[in-house]
């Protein structure tokens, strides 16, 4: 089995460096990283479409590029390994991708791009940032790994991709309860801007935190994890509001008629 691995916090992240490790240790698979030059956290599903990419391999053998994580994963799918991958994962980010998170995560919108071109995909997070108990993360990551790679091959016939996200908790590996399946929670509007002057005398405006969560109930991602379990989140791609597609019907029917 090929993998491929991408992450957002840039090919020296410790996290990446533990997924790696990890994963290559499972038995009859082959790992390759390309990954971030530097740090490109919230960068979604960005491509860089006005800026050449460039492509350069480290001392241990992770390829890194000037770009985005979708940048990574889509580059090395349309021609850099030349192979098509199994499987793509992404991470272990440093901290939580919950909830509203997952809209402006690159590590998500790395595993992403995957799914985009048909490869089933998993997006990794610690709940917490910093990389505590990084080993145990790891050892979640290659377990959900192992448990998926028999089902690949036939997931590949079918064409049936699947995109997952998946938070574990920054806990010792003794202290984590098991694995739920949740649904994505959400959380409250972000902190204020933070405005500061620079020394020319201009005005700075700095992004402010992430708002605290609003919808942590059980049955979600924060629930899960607050209660010692990894979180895993199937997602989807289709941003259609199917429920409410006859209530615009009137609007559309009444438009028509106003053009023709």
């Amino acid at each position: 089995m090929k993998i491929l691995i991408s992450n957002d916090d840039g090919f020296q992240a410790k996290g990446i460096v533990a997924l790696y490790e990890a994963v290559k240790a499972l038995p009859d698979v082959e790992v390759e990283v390309v990954a971030p030059e530097h740090n490109n956290s919230a960068k979604s599903n960005a491509l860089s479409l006005h800026s050449p990419l460039y492509v350069h391999t480290a001392s241990n053998g992770f390829r890194y590029v000037n770009g985005t994580p979708a940048d990574c994963v889509h580059i090395a799918l349309t021609g850099l390994l030349g192979y098509r991958p199994d499987l793509v994962i992404s991470g272990i980010n440093n901290g939580a991708n919950m909830g509203d998170d997952t809209i402006y995560s690159g590590t998500v919108g790395a595993a992403m791009e995957g799914y985009l071109f048909g490869i089933p995909a998993i997006a990794f997070s610690q709940t917490e940032k910093g990389w505590a108990h990084l080993d145990a993360a790891g050892a979640q990551a290659a377990a959900l790994v192992q448990q998926l790679l028999p089902s690949l091959p036939e997931s590949a016939k079918r064409g049936d991709a699947w995109l997952l996200n998946v938070n574990i908790p920054c806990r010792p590996a003794e202290e984590i309860r098991g694995v739920k399946v949740t649904r994505l929670g959400r959380r409250h509007a972000a902190e204020p801007v933070i405005v500061q002057v620079n020394p020319r005398g201009e005005t700075m405006y700095w992004i402010g935190s992430a708002g605290a969560a609003r919808d942590e109930a059980e049955g979600t991602d924060f629930h899960a994890t607050q209660q010692g379990y990894v979180s895993l989140t199937p997602l989807q791609v289709d941003l259609t509001d199917h429920d409410t597609l006859a209530y615009w019907v009137p609007t559309a029917a009444a438009l028509s008629k106003e053009g023709a």
